[in-house]
């Protein structure tokens, strides 16, 4: 019987850990040599490499087992797109535990019901989050990334940049200056441009 049995694992962030379901998929039945899986994508990505191995082991009197639908699909149009394929290979698909045969017209509508589910509550995660961060922002709490240049810091590049040699020019170049302060020339640019917006007046040729 375990042979007869595929399963799937899937983490939509590179840093989880996979063990909680493969320890699960393992109590279901499913031999640890049959069990595909997917990290860092999401289950509304219909490509995916994992997925799609699983999908190719699967043939007639096989089942397919995921330990939730979450790890499955989360969109109807990917939940509509494995059934199909599930379908055509006359295999059968496992949810937790509860098997359900997709070749039967009850089988595809639970299994299409639960992924409209599954999209609605994607949709709902998206909003919310989106909220979180309106809100978030409204008091003040997203403040962008940190300056790379202190005032302090900012002040001493403008004051090396001004340093000339004996012919004039510039003793320190752009380039050397973004690389001792570990910025972008631009940011070297913009420094030296508020200097001179601010009165402290640089000779063009710094500015190049």
């Amino acid at each position: 019987m375990n042979g007869q049995l595929v399963g799937y694992a899937l983490c939509s962030m590179d840093g989880q850990d996979l063990t909680e379901q493969r320890e699960a998929l393992s109590a279901l039945g499913v031999p640890e040599s049959r069990i595909y899986v997917d990290h860092g994508l999401s289950g509304t990505n219909r490509d995916r490499p994992g997925l799609d191995t699983a999908l190719a082991a699967c043939c007639g009197g096989t089942t397919l087992v995921v330990t939730k639908l979450d790890r499955l699909a989360r969109s109807l149009v990917n939940a509509t797109s494995i059934v199909s394929d599930l379908t055509d290979r006359g295999a059968k698909l496992s949810i937790g535990g509860t098997v359900y045969d997709l070749r039967e017209p009850a089988g595809r509508l639970l299994f299409n019901v639960l992924g409209m589910v599954a999209e609605f509550e994607a949709d709902l995660i998206r909003q919310r989050t989106k909220e979180s961060l309106r809100v978030a922002a409204a008091k003040g709490r997203l403040q962008g990334r940190p300056p790379k240049l202190t005032p302090n810091r900012e002040r001493a590049l403008v004051a090396m940049r001004r340093e000339v040699n004996e012919d004039g020019a510039p003793k320190h170049t752009v380039a050397e200056l973004a690389e001792l302060f570990d910025v972008a020339r631009a940011t070297v640019y913009r420094a030296v441009e508020r200097a001179q917006s601010d009165g402290r007046r640089t000779p063009r040729r710094y500015l190049q």
